[in-house]
């Protein structure tokens, strides 16, 4: 049984991702080699660099060939693939425009994208490449970055500008494989937890976690046909509704690991592994079974 690393959200920071990435090799040695990573999701916006984040991450295979990479889908991601028109086809008779419905009163201030196409794209996809009206974000206390995502500067690390159709163009191939390959769950069914009273256990990563109210078979459907008709994916997207665990999977002794939430929260059975939430001054956080160690970009090892 071997180690696995769950590593959080990297919103575009190269540096900080080549650092963990260092730190973890350090701290795990040889057992780095065979290890499964597991990424959380959220690869791009915020941070400067997406173009280079997927360019590490897409080298990975070849580079660590004994590894098992597992690449989650994040709602940044899920939504920079929707303006790229990437998303899986939604079923005959569907039309992505009536996912806008339910947020159309939010169009203005918002700013969604209007540009060449717009009228076939999910509402996500011009959400993230729209021009948010009221530039403070009061959550946060600093200014959006072009839309309510963040997303100028992926644009910028392409060599265009924010909002510029001409993305789509400028996005390499393998980049775009990538995107439209991201899995939106992953379930690992032996994973060493280093908890004697449950030793190996099934883990489930999913971007922001799972629904208490809803049934786990239900949303993990939705999940694995990666169902393009809603127009917020709660999974990828929830806040206060998937941050607990489901009973469910309590009560089998399930793990659930999730990014997304901004925050290191690490309980028995649910994990949430996301201590930079996109900000510059705060780290990448990986977590490392079966130690449960917490490795960061920060950590010295000098």
């Amino acid at each position: 049984m071997g180690v696995t690393i769950c590593i959080g959200d990297i919103h575009g920071y190269i540096h900080k991702l080549e650092r963990v990435w260092m730190n973890l090799e350090h701290e795990l040695r040889e057992s780095f080699d065979d290890s499964t990573v597991i990424f959380l999701g959220d690869y791009c916006d915020r941070g400067p660099d997406t173009a280079k984040v997927i360019d590490f991450l897409v080298s990975l295979p070849e580079r660590y060939p004994s590894q098992k990479h597992v690449f989650l889908c994040g709602n940044h991601d899920f939504a920079f693939a929707a303006f790229l028109r990437l998303l899986p086809p939604p079923p005959d008779g569907f039309s992505l425009f009536d996912t806008w419905k339910e947020y159309q009163k939010n169009e203005e201030r918002e700013g969604w994208w209007s540009g060449e196409g717009y009228e076939e794209m999910h509402i996500q996809g011009r959400r993230w490449a729209g021009n948010i009206r009221d530039r403070y974000n009061v959550k946060k206390g600093i200014d959006f970055k072009g839309s309510i995502y963040d997303a100028a500067p992926t644009f910028e690390s392409y060599g265009v500008p924010h909002g510029d159709g001409g993305l789509m163009k400028a996005v390499p191939e393998k980049h775009r494989k990538f995107l439209q390959d991201l899995v939106w769950v992953h379930e690992e069914e032996e994973v060493d937890t280093g908890d004697p009273e449950m030793s190996r256990t099934k883990l489930i990563a999913v971007h922001a976690g799972l629904e208490i109210t809803k049934s786990v078979e239900e949303q993990l459907k939705v999940l694995y046909e990666r169902d393009v008709t809603f127009p917020r994916v709660e999974a990828l997207s929830g806040r206060k509704n998937v941050w607990e665990i489901p009973i469910e999977l309590l009560e089998k002794r399930i793990i659930l690991v999730s990014g997304h939430h901004g925050t290191l929260h690490v309980d028995k059975h649910r994990l949430i592994i996301d201590e930079g939430g996109g900000l510059e001054h705060l780290p990448i956080a990986a977590l490392v079974f079966p130690s449960r160690i917490i490795v960061r970009d920060t950590d010295s090892h000098i």
